[in-house]
């Protein structure tokens, strides 16, 4: 029986294990790899999503989406936007309604991505929702991903630079890591939805922290 919490303090995550995606990461740069690289996510029928952005530290400065990660639970595509654009092929994925789409505040990725290129998305489930359905309050992956498997995301890549020439190997570990983690929490809850096997403590009324 698995215990879960109504919203997990952030104190705690400090001093869980770090978790890290262990599996095949291939950083897309052309068109031609793009093409192929969704010949193959079209197969599996759900993914998970995330995306990222050049930070903006000048007042009025602002990024277009710089990479798009699409993982597998083996294999995480990184579609550098900044040098590919949206192309056709990912347009028709992300339009996909046979190939679900799993993420975290998915709208505002899908509203990002639109100023690259118009599309409107397909299948796809919203995580934030999700969890709901088991009693978690919580709003962030790290949150959610230490309240399921008692491991911490560490967040250290997030303000990075996405468009450097080259990503840097924990560049693309952190990226992946957050794509790969969104499919792990959707058949986590999957799974505790279909077997009830969980419990869930409520958390106090002064623990407002999301």
């Amino acid at each position: 029986m698995k215990t879960i919490q109504e919203r997990y303090e952030k104190k705690e995550i400090q001093n869980l294990p770090r978790i890290l995606f262990e599996g095949r990461i291939i950083v897309i740069f052309s068109e031609a790899e793009a093409n192929k690289a969704v010949e193959y996510l079209m197969t599996k029928k759900i993914l998970g999503v995330d995306t990222e952005t050049k930070p903006s530290f000048k007042k009025g400065q602002i990024h277009q989406v710089s990479l798009l990660q699409i993982s597998t639970n083996d294999t995480c595509f990184l579609f550098r936007l900044n040098r590919i654009g949206l192309t056709d092929s990912l347009i028709k994925l992300l339009e996909d309604c046979n190939t679900t789409k799993v993420g975290l505040s998915l709208q505002d990725d899908w509203r990002q991505l639109n100023l690259r290129r118009n599309f409107t998305p397909g299948s796809y489930i919203e995580l934030q929702k999700e969890v709901k359905e088991i009693g978690i309050e919580d709003m962030s992956l790290q949150k959610i991903y230490a309240n399921l498997f008692g491991q911490k995301i560490a967040k250290n890549q997030q303000l990075s630079n996405w468009e450097a020439d080259t990503l840097s190997p924990a560049q693309q570990s952190y990226a992946a890591t957050d794509a790969w983690a969104c499919l792990q929490i959707h058949e986590e809850v999957t799974r505790l939805k279909r077997d009830k096997n969980y419990i869930l403590e409520l958390s106090s009324p002064t623990n407002n922290e999301v």
